[in-house]
């Protein structure tokens, strides 16, 4: 069981709680839709390990340009929000997302809680481009993978090349993939957190063996 601290608690009171949906209810809820779409964060290395820890949320990315197939597809029965560094606003059409956005959240209606965090990817053509440097860029089908739920996830060393605040939920997301990445996923890992936070504690911890050092 998740257990709040001060902080949750202060988002619940100013933004509301949230009741995300799992990944086979995104798939469920995405079924068909002309545009790729995958999820990231926690959720991705939950399906890449086959452990399960609790999750507060679940972000789902997607191109930045498919953003009118996906406001189509949810906007008939739920409501999406544009979120800048946390002002909330309502997105009914593509031309009203803010300069700069790149977060919506979604969920039923206002009295409702959050069940969906859409990160729109920046990327050329069908090429994914790293959010956190445009230098990092590859073909999406080799930035993800194909879970045996049939689900598309983002691959885990860019997932975790993106925790590095090293919250507690990163560490134990960090502990629980390295030890299962191959050899080229980690030498990639190691770049990725070279070039986003050099002298990262992680660094350290990943040893030539694909263990984690204590």
């Amino acid at each position: 069981m998740y257990t709040m601290d001060e902080e949750d608690v202060a988002f619940y009171r100013w933004y509301g709680p949230w009741a995300p949906l799992t990944p086979p209810q995104v798939a469920e809820r995405f079924a068909g839709l002309a545009a790729p779409w995958w999820i990231v964060g926690g959720w991705a290395i939950d399906a890449f390990t086959a452990r399960s820890r609790v999750h507060e949320d679940i972000d789902v990315g997607f191109f930045s340009a498919d953003l009118p197939t996906v406001l189509e597809r949810l906007t008939p029965d739920l409501c999406v929000w544009s979120n800048l560094s946390g002002t909330l606003r309502p997105l009914k059409r593509p031309e009203d997302l803010p300069d700069g956005c790149r977060q919506l959240w979604v969920r039923r209606d206002g009295a409702s809680p959050w069940l969906i965090d859409l990160a729109m990817t920046p990327h050329d053509g069908e090429t994914w481009i790293s959010v956190r440097d445009e230098r990092v860029r590859m073909p999406l089908d080799e930035a993800t993978f194909e879970a045996p739920d049939g689900i598309i996830y983002l691959r885990p060393e860019i997932v975790l090349s993106f925790k590095l605040k090293r919250q507690r939920s990163d560490d134990v997301d960090f502990d629980a993939a390295l030890p299962m990445l191959g050899e080229d996923a980690r030498r990639s890992l190691i770049e990725a957190i070279a070039l986003y936070h050099p002298g990262h504690p992680w660094l350290e911890r990943i040893d030539g063996s694909g263990g984690v050092e204590p």
